[in-house]
């Protein structure tokens, strides 16, 4: 049963006049639709570069093969961390959106740097063509690598900053007190991964060719172009968009919790007059956080303290000093990030292996046959197959899987979040067992044909390295949507664009640990080998299906691991209707404090 509203006004909310946002107004699925649009080109004009950015660094910048991958990985991860910083500005001190246009500000900034580099010959190294794939080209000078990475973490800069506000802006535009406003929501999560698609479509196909045929200077000069016109086109929105009001940072509270809880333990033995005081104390601050709670979102609940039970120290007593004086509703909100966080860990192994699709994948097809008839396919073109196959499976998902599940379990849901999420796991370990037999292949119609050290394509068509895009693409369908869906709707109010970010900063480590791990193994072969598993400028000497497999048992063991927390973990969300149970949640909470 829907939850009645008492007021014409979204509690917690503002236009983006600043004044208090409307129902019937503003939100739903038109405000978010605008959000939609401006992904599909964002995500094109990011893309565009990322995808063919490890043959620019080889081939133009003169880079390693293995020092170029590393590139890409720390540039496409240093982005999605910075999705971490505009999702905390956001939450903290500003708001979605002003963090959206300051965001793509910078981006274009950074990308019109890298169109004047590529645009200006002296700014660039001189053409090499090597004479075969032993021999190397002599890298980029210093001060053309200075504008060259100057130009790329402004883009990364600007790209953290989009990843932090936009998904969550959109997502803050439908009810969460409604059983239809989160439904909608859940169909939004799906469609912001099908609009990654549409722009990341165009992105590997025509951009590519553009940078490939027509030059890097055209490529860089229309993705400039396109993250400008995203300004304007956001704007738009603006007379329909509700926008949360910064609550005050959400780290503070987190350090304040833990410091509390540290300190009381420290210092303090519970006396009976404590507890006392304690539990009428706690009586009031969890009755005003119920009532603040109830007011701003409806959907969260103060859950019983059986989990993490040392942070109920920060809220009992007398505290060490009044700055770390914590309510129950501030325990809880953090014992719930607490709770969150081994389902975010588990998640960094399969976006380790989603890296791979920006680098040594791209080599692989550079190397082999991409013809298909008369057309040659650019290698960067490669993720088009998992990409085609999201814009597919991602409304089949939406508009029949979902609502045949909901039939099955008669749950609002159909299918779990973390149900979701651990799909896109076992697609993962899949892929990386798809790619070491692929490699093998590969290397064996190398070796039959004599064609090792030769610069001339494999006799073998590229399409076999699409089948491991094909898992790797279903992985990211399941589990990047899952992540920002389960993240949003299980975070605390104060923190939903922080725990959003949360799904890109997996992203950003999994590329990091990429970068380690092939930093890893090639120093730990090299004690066992003269050359390492990943070591050359040619990759027909690499060990990489080697390195796939240790990929594909690492995935394994990281399921396990998700496995053993995704059993585990409550659900924290309540829907409104409940407030019987809520009371008696809470009743419970503080008779357990009281005992602690």
């Amino acid at each position: 049963m829907e939850e009645r509203h008492y007021s014409d006004k979204w509690e917690g909310y503002v236009d983006w006049r600043n004044r208090p946002a409307l129902r019937g107004k503003h939100g739903g699925m038109v405000a978010a639709s605008f959000v939609l649009v401006v992904e599909i080109l964002e995500n094109l004009t990011y893309l565009a570069n990322a995808s063919n950015l490890v043959l620019y660094l080889s081939k133009f910048m003169h880079y390693s093969p293995s020092n170029s991958a590393n590139m890409v990985t720390n540039f496409m991860g240093t982005a999605f961390l910075l999705a971490l910083l505009g999702g905390f500005l956001s939450d903290a001190f500003f708001t979605t959106y002003c963090i959206y246009l300051i965001s793509a500000t910078i981006e274009f900034l950074g990308l019109l740097m890298l169109t004047v580099q590529a645009h200006i010959p002296s700014l660039t190294p001189s053409a090499c063509t090597p004479i075969n794939r032993n021999t190397s080209c002599q890298q980029v000078d210093a001060g053309k690598a200075a504008i060259l990475f100057a130009g790329l973490y402004l883009v990364a800069l600007g790209v953290g900053g989009i990843k932090g506000s936009l998904p969550p802006h959109g997502a803050e535009q439908f009810d969460e007190d409604t059983t239809r406003g989160r439904k909608q929501r859940s169909t939004f999560f799906n469609y912001y991964v099908f609009c990654l698609s549409c722009g990341g479509l165009i992105a590997v196909t025509f951009m590519v060719w553009i940078e490939d045929n027509k030059g890097w200077h055209w490529g860089f000069g229309i993705s400039t172009g396109i993250i400008l016109v995203t300004i304007p086109i956001f704007l738009l929105g603006s007379s329909t968009y509700r926008i949360k009001i910064p609550t005050g940072s959400p780290i503070t509270t987190i350090f304040k919790v833990l410091a509390g809880a540290v300190c009381t333990c420290c210092t303090s033995t519970t006396s009976r007059n404590a507890i006392m005081s304690t539990s009428t104390t706690s009586t009031y601050t969890t009755e005003t956080g119920l009532e603040e709670k109830n007011g701003k979102n409806g959907a969260e609940t103060h859950t019983t303290s059986e989990d993490l039970r040392f942070l109920n120290r920060a809220a009992i007593g007398r505290p060490f000093h009044q700055l770390l004086q914590c309510t129950i509703k501030e325990v809880e909100e953090v014992r719930i990030v607490f709770k969150i966080l081994p389902i975010f860990a588990s998640t960094m192994m399969l976006n380790c292996c989603l890296a791979q699709l920006s680098t040594f994948s791209v080599q692989q097809a550079a190397t082999m046959d991409t013809r298909i008839g008369s057309f040659t396919v650019p290698p960067a073109s490669l993720p088009v197959f998992p990409v085609i196959f999201i814009m597919i499976l991602a409304p089949i998902y939406n508009h029949i899987i979902i609502p045949l599940a909901r039939k099955a379990t008669g749950t609002e849901m159909g299918i779990t979040h973390l149900q979701r999420i651990g799909t896109g796991l076992v697609f993962s370990i899949v892929a990386m067992a798809v790619a070491a037999l692929v490699e093998m292949k590969r290397k064996k119609v190398a070796m039959q044909s004599g064609m090792i050290n030769s610069t001339e394509p494999l006799p073998i068509t590229f399409l076999w390295v699409a089948l491991q895009y094909m898992f790797l693409g279903s992985a990211d369908l399941f589990s990047l949507a899952g992540m920002m869906d389960f993240f949003f709707t299980e975070a605390p109010f104060s923190m939903k664009s922080l725990a959003t970010a949360l799904s890109w900063t997996s992203l950003a480590i999994g590329y990091y640990f990429s970068s380690v791990l092939v930093s890893i193994v090639n120093k730990v072969t090299s004690t066992f080998r003269h050359t390492p598993w990943l070591y050359g400028s040619n990759l027909n000497h690499y060990h990489l299906e080697r390195f796939y497999w240790l990929m594909c048992i690492l995935s394994g063991l990281n399921f396990l691991h998700y496995l053993f927390w995704a059993s585990r973990y409550k659900y924290q969300s309540t829907w409104p209707g409940d407030q019987e149970e809520i009371q008696i949640r809470v009743n419970s909470s503080e008779l357990q404090l009281s005992h602690s």
